[in-house]
């Protein structure tokens, strides 16, 4: 079947303090507008606490589509705004990351990801949910947490994913595994573990994670670093970021519609890199959960 066109109305909201925000808010405007998207509202927030408040007041005001700029951490907090709603959501990928953008296969350059909200296609994607809160991409637990609570604004805005590896290397010396137990609701699986993924889509932190996570699969993808050592999730990270043959060996996954995690101790989760939970917790997939903007041959 057919769907409607993109919106040629919208409603552009940038984070300005996302690593690329502040100085793409003006260039974004009028690329879009050269374009043909009519701007109802253009809003540089710059307290990102703001941003799901504008968000909603924009879904709320009856605009067609909603254009977020921002990096993950900004578009997981708006997304709830938009689920049920007949508003399409729109991507400029202005993080670190810009995993979610990876994964709608959206340019990360502005030019292109304005190209594809302008002259693209709409796509119904899943949701991730971590309790009762949506997120986009990826959450995570384990060190992850750790670099994303204490990494220094500056050195993430300026060195991007440079950044966080050399804050991963101070914080990995006051880390510990810990012991994670994965309920399927099925059989509960026990394993010693140093990093958990809740994956929506195939990339977490600009890296592609996992061949079978997607957001039109409607699957949730567990994926657990098995064992205690530091130098297997160092391994992991290497052998992803470099497609290995062997990426997979110490990573065991399960799919499925809903899981039940637990930690010991408890564990700290990140949510496309907000720290907002901890375990225990549901985690689950909301099918077909909103519409978003894609380039027109993804």
């Amino acid at each position: 079947m057919e769907t409607k066109p993109l919106p040629r109305d919208a409603v552009l909201i940038v984070n300005t303090q996302s690593r690329k925000g502040e100085a793409s808010f003006a260039q974004a405007r009028d690329l879009l507008e050269k374009a043909g998207v009519r701007l109802i509202a253009a809003h540089a927030v710059k307290n990102p606490d703001q941003m799901a408040q504008t968000v909603r007041a924009a879904v709320r005001s009856g605009a067609p589509m909603v254009i977020v700029g921002g990096g993950d951490g900004s578009l997981s907090g708006t997304v709830d705004e938009l689920v049920g709603k007949d508003c399409v959501f729109a991507v400029l990928p202005l993080g670190t990351a810009n995993s979610f953008a990876r994964t709608l296969g959206l340019p990360l350059e502005l030019d292109g990801a304005v190209d594809a909200i302008a002259h693209g296609r709409r796509r119904r994607i899943d949701l991730g949910m971590i309790d009762r809160d949506y997120f986009v991409n990826a959450a995570s637990m384990g060190l992850s947490p750790m670099i994303g609570d204490t990494v220094p604004h500056k050195l993430k805005r300026y060195l991007g994913r440079v950044g966080y590896l050399l804050w991963a290397v101070k914080c990995s010396f006051g880390f510990r595994a810990f012991r994670l137990v994965v309920d399927d609701g099925v059989k509960e699986h026990r394993m010693w573990s140093t990093e958990v993924r809740i994956l929506n889509g195939p990339f977490h932190g600009g890296v592609e994670l996992s061949d079978a996570a997607d957001v039109d699969t409607g699957e949730i993808v567990v994926q657990a670093i098995v064992g205690r050592s530091h130098m297997r999730l160092a391994w992991d990270w290497y052998a992803k970021f470099f497609r290995l043959r062997d990426r997979n060996a110490h990573t065991e996954e399960f799919r499925g519609k809903s899981f039940r995690l637990t930690a010991r101790p408890p564990q700290r989760l990140s949510i496309d890199g907000e720290v907002l939970a901890r375990t225990p917790f549901t985690a689950k997939v909301a099918g077909g959960a909103v519409e978003v903007a894609v380039p027109a041959n993804s």
